[in-house]
């Protein structure tokens, strides 16, 4: 498993509000989203020649 990059807690409690339980593989995958799209931001950012990431580069 890699590091987990999100609160397993906020996002269990998220999903049991909406009358749904989590799979235990479900924070890893949102995780590895996590990761992806930062990295994706990263570059993004790079390429703009920022030296700070900023929310317009998640799009």
């Amino acid at each position: 498993m890699a590091e987990v990059l999100v609160v397993t807690s906020k996002i269990k409690k998220l999903i049991k509000e909406q009358g749904m339980r989590t799979s235990a593989d479900v924070i890893e995958a949102l995780s590895q989203m996590v990761e992806a799209k930062a990295k994706e931001a990263v570059e993004r950012a790079k390429a703009a020649g920022k030296k700070t990431v900023q929310a317009s580069d998640l799009a």
